[in-house]
């Protein structure tokens, strides 16, 4: 006997961006029958956000590119209703939604009309908008957020008339990376990215990989102000330039991209009385169901759950809210999937650089309770002697009592090599693997993809090490830190021609013993004072700080991914 479905007849969905047209597309196709109604503010629908700055820094021409299909269909009004099945209204706003008579009502923007419209289930799509800070100027022309097509095509249209030789971005999140490019690399603009906290991508990477990232867009003349607020922006009466007033200065810039993060756009959700968390997301259950049973949200205008540290979370990616809708579209009609949560994987294009991160970062993972430790280290992204190896720098991340594996980074010239590892940990993550798994942990080889023994099992093997107490570490930046302000000295184990230009830049604070010579000089070392040992990578140094312990000088501590990191951190050095 077949069971039939309990299909709900009519469905409307208010917003049609990302997760709006995934539910209604694949509702159609699960009930040929349904009434389904996709309603958005705006005329442009089903676009690929996430491709906004690529269209303003130039690696996408066309604006249409973001909202046609793989067939170069474009999706519109029309695309929905001749290809999809599904009725499209825009410029319609939703205004009220009244739960008890499960009605929406909503205005047409074009005309200022009133209608009510009454639903079996409703779809919250509403997603999130750019945060504009409180700051006096914020509202000025000029000053862009990057929130919609509409904002990208007019701040284009700006740079491709030559009105811009002066930019600053305001904010170093995953935007505000981007868009910094976008107006450096093709546009060539003078750039200047300010950041109140004390490092890039605060909320995403730990202190290590951050400041590879701010060297790399250092490297590329990006004027980078960390620790830095912005206090007001002023227009110049006699010119359209503006000037940026900031904790410590006053920028001069044509244009200024407050780039400073987004805020779900849950009012509506709130005034119907439906729950919110903390951070302003709507709550759902695990079957995106908000409290009202008739009513489901997903995309960047809930909270979810993170997988690692267990706590609520907002997470606005086009390809979570993608995975959401299915599974809200399976519920919908009378099936039962369920989104377990995110541990937050993302990753993120840098000039040459790919980024790439998932779970906690060490400040992340001690605010939830966690005793964080982790290991750096650098490696070549496919087997050494393999032509196009690049490095690549894996930051992994545990806790030091359950030796549970808590989050892990990467950056290096090769993003997909860098995404694939950081996704390989990514999907282990939600089942609590911990650090001996990672070290046996089974990926793919050959030369040209990767090493013998991959960088993410010797991320394992040295955090196995330090957890075990025989690598004792410390991080590049802190060494840097600590180098730069007071007289501390370095045991550098590399050949005597990689070591001799920081002989003559740094005298006697810095010792050379070449590898193959330290057993037979260990009796040159002082063992009364700390020492730093540093090589290539932090292989060798790592192998030294074993032979000396075993002669009985304890006194060491190793740079974490050796001359490489350090190159990555601060090339000056």
């Amino acid at each position: 006997m077949i069971q039939e479905k309990i299909m709900a007849k009519k469905i409307i969905i208010i917003g049609a961006v990302a997760l709006g047209p995934k539910v209604a597309c694949r509702l159609r196709r699960l009930d040929p029958d349904a009434d389904i109604l996709l309603i958005d503010r705006d005329d442009l629908i089903s676009y690929g956000g996430c491709g906004i700055p690529y269209y303003v820094g130039g690696d996408i021409n066309d604006l249409e590119d973001l909202y046609s299909t793989t067939s170069h269909a474009i999706r519109d009004v029309e695309f929905f209703r001749d290809c999809k099945g599904v009725k499209v209204m825009t410029r319609v706003e939703a205004v009220e939604i009244d739960r008890r008579a499960q009605s929406l009502k909503i205005k047409h923007l074009a005309t200022g009309e009133i209608e009510s419209l009454d639903y079996d289930k409703l779809v919250l799509a509403t997603g999130a908008k750019a945060f504009r800070p409180p700051f006096p100027g914020a509202d000025l022309e000029r000053v862009f957020t990057i929130s919609d097509l509409h904002d990208a095509e007019q701040l284009k249209s700006l740079m491709t008339a030559g009105k811009v030789g002066r930019a600053v971005v305001i904010g170093g999140g995953a935007i505000g990376l981007e868009i910094t490019e976008a107006l450096t690399d093709l546009w060539g603009i003078e750039t200047t990215l300010i950041e109140m906290e004390d490092q890039l991508l605060p909320t995403l990477l730990g202190k290590c990989i951050a400041r590879a990232v701010a060297t790399e867009l250092r490297a590329h003349d990006v004027e980078l102000l960390l620790s830095e607020r912005v206090m007001a922006i002023a227009k110049d009466e006699n010119s359209p330039a503006l000037r940026v007033q900031t904790s410590r200065d006053t920028i001069e810039a044509d244009i200024v991209v407050i780039a400073a993060g987004v805020r779900p756009n849950s009012e509506l959700a709130t005034s119907a009385g439906l729950a919110v968390g903390q951070s302003g997301g709507i709550l759902v259950d695990r079957r995106l169901r908000t409290n009202d049973p008739n009513i489901y949200a997903g995309g960047d205008c809930i909270e979810t759950r993170n997988l690692v540290s267990g706590e609520n979370m907002l997470m606005a990616l086009g390809s979570l809210a993608n995975r959401q809708g299915r599974i809200i579209a399976t519920n919908i009609s009378g099936g039962s999937s369920h989104f377990q949560g995110t541990v937050g994987t993302f990753c993120v294009k840098v000039f040459d650089q790919g980024v790439s991160k998932a779970g906690l970062t060490f400040r992340q993972a001690k605010e939830t309770g966690f005793d964080p430790i982790y290991a750096v280290v650098s490696q070549a992204d496919h087997a050494h002697f393999y032509p196009s190896s690049e490095m690549i720098y894996l930051s992994l991340l545990a806790d030091r009592k359950s030796r549970r594996i808590l989050g892990v980074e990467a950056i290096g010239k090769h993003g997909d090599a860098v995404k694939s590892r950081v996704d390989t940990i990514a999907v282990l993550l939600k089942h609590g693997i911990d650090v001996d798994e990672v070290c046996s942990l089974e990926t793919a080889y050959a030369p040209p993809f990767a090493s013998a023994m991959d960088v993410i099992n010797n991320a394992g093997n040295a955090l196995d090490n330090v957890l075990a107490g025989y690598n004792r570490t410390i991080d590049a930046a802190d060494f840097l830190d600590v180098f730069h302000h007071g007289m501390v000295r370095v045991l550098d184990i590399r050949g005597e021609r990689e070591a001799q230009p920081f002989i003559e830049k740094y005298g006697e604070r810095w010792l050379n013993i070449p590898q193959p010579e330290l057993r037979g000089r260990v009796n040159e070392i002082p063992e009364d004072e700390q020492l730093y040992l540093f090589c290539d990578t932090g292989a060798r140094s790592y192998e030294a700080q074993v032979f000396l312990a075993a002669k009985g000088i304890v006194n060491t501590r190793q740079v974490q991914g050796g001359y490489a990191m350090i190159h990555m951190t601060d090339p000056t050095f």
